[in-house]
């Protein structure tokens, strides 16, 4: 697949600009030409018959200059200590701009990319691509990305920015694409072009020709593999690519209008909760507000911690709410906890931390109140979806993993089972308004 087109010239951005002349300088200037303009005036005196004096009146005016000259740098003085004060906090913040960052450092770091449609954030892969890595965490630094824009899209496959020509709004359509590389050497990885992977543009056929321009790919692109350089991965904001990738484009796949990239800012990744939290602290009751009343929850980490860990962090980061319970069966359970049942199926910032679980089996009967993780035919498939038992059931004990029981709200349990259904289905929206961890 054609990423950008190949170009005759790349168009290099100058990040640089030209103090100008101080004050003082102003100043000076200005008294010399007084004293030019005066040398030839002359004045003499007489005293007592005697004595006659001759003063110059260019000495007289150089002495005047002087005196205005002085008191002009004297009260100027204070603003240069605070201009030469400012000029060494730019220069700090220009030197640690600057800096390059090591791959232990970026590991640590995301980029967080705003734009017309939302934000974006993903985190680098320095053990894949290094230099790639760091020269994005550069430019993001010093506000190269700022102004400019997603450009060229594939509905539901690839978006790609970055291009600086962009900044200018009257950048001719035929320019798009044309700026920023040439600047850095590939690092083909084996990393995948997978939903979400960033990787950067070059020029087709052409080694070594990448470099400020990077694309994002909104679903799998296995032809890209090991012909581009990744170095980064979404972990927010996937359903930003996806409404970008969906943005009217002609025929070269070059947007109508383009999506303004905000800024992008380079931020300490975010820690995931309860990752390395204890047993003990693991040890917590959780609310869940319902449509039709409050179920209060008590956890217990000693059955199935890691289980435990996952439905904490779910709940400390809402991710759980605005979803729906979407499966009553009376006499069994109700379940509950699919992110597609939220309002217009959005995602979630937390999605980055959903993964699938391994089994933690116990021996821990399945009877009513009890809470237990739903998951598919792969007994390590859990993830997100939980469910509440609504009466006995011998058959799931020891193939689900039970990691918690209602203690308070079993009246509400009640009150949910008796709901008009098609099937399993509720017809009324059964809404998890939210879930919170108690004090």
């Amino acid at each position: 697949m054609e990423v950008t087109r190949e170009l005759k010239a790349t168009t290099q951005t100058e990040l640089a600009s030209t103090p100008s002349a101080s004050s003082e300088s102003a100043v000076y200037a200005t008294f010399h030409k007084l004293v030019r303009e005066n040398e030839e005036m002359n004045l003499r005196f007489e005293f007592s018959g005697q004595l006659a004096l001759r003063f110059s009146w260019s000495g007289f005016k150089l002495l005047k200059c002087a005196a205005l000259t002085l008191l002009v740098v004297l009260l100027l003085a204070p603003s240069r200590q605070q201009s030469l004060a400012q000029q060494k906090k730019t220069e700090a913040a220009n030197a640690s701009t600057q800096a390059t960052v090591s791959p232990e450092e970026a590991s640590r770091l995301e980029a967080v990319v705003t734009t017309d449609l939302g934000t974006i954030r993903f985190e680098f892969r320095p053990d894949k691509a290094p230099r790639h890595v760091q020269q994005f965490i550069k430019l993001a630094r010093a506000g190269f990305y700022d102004g400019s824009a997603f450009f060229r899209v594939i509905q539901r496959g690839v978006i790609q920015g970055g291009d600086p020509l962009l900044k200018d709004p009257n950048s001719p359509r035929e320019r798009w694409g044309s700026g920023g590389l040439n600047q850095i050497a590939d690092e083909f990885s084996d990393l995948k072009h997978l939903r979400g992977t960033i990787s950067t543009v070059r020029i087709p056929g052409q080694a070594n020709s990448g470099g400020a321009q990077f694309f994002i790919c909104a679903s799998p692109q296995p032809q890209l593999d090991s012909q581009f350089s990744a170095f980064g991965q979404v972990t927010e904001g996937i359903d930003v690519v996806d409404r970008i990738s969906l943005a009217p484009a002609d025929a070269n796949q070059l947007v109508t209008a383009p999506i303004r990239i905000l800024s992008v800012k380079i931020e300490p990744r975010k820690a995931e909760p309860f990752k390395d939290a204890t047993i003990e602290q693991l040890r917590r009751d959780v609310l869940l507000r319902t449509t039709m009343g409050d179920i209060t929850l008590e956890m217990d980490p000693s059955l199935a911690p890691e289980h435990v860990r996952n439905f904490l962090k779910l709940v400390e980061t809402g991710w759980y709410d605005h979803t729906a319970f979407h499966r009553v069966v009376p006499g069994f359970v109700i379940q509950g906890g699919i992110g597609s049942t939220r309002e217009g199926g959005v995602g979630h910032p937390a999605d980055r931390w959903v993964r699938k679980l391994k089994g933690e089996f116990s021996r821990v009967n399945h009877i009513r109140g009890v809470l237990s993780m739903a998951r598919g035919d792969d007994p390590n498939s859990a993830d997100t979806s939980f469910f509440i038992m609504l009466g006995q059931a011998p058959h799931l004990d020891g193939k689900y993993t039970v990691f918690g029981k209602v203690v308070d709200g079993i009246d509400v349990l009640d009150e949910i089972e008796k709901v008009a259904r098609d099937g399993e289905r509720p017809r009324q929206r059964i809404e998890l308004i939210e879930a919170a961890i108690k004090p």
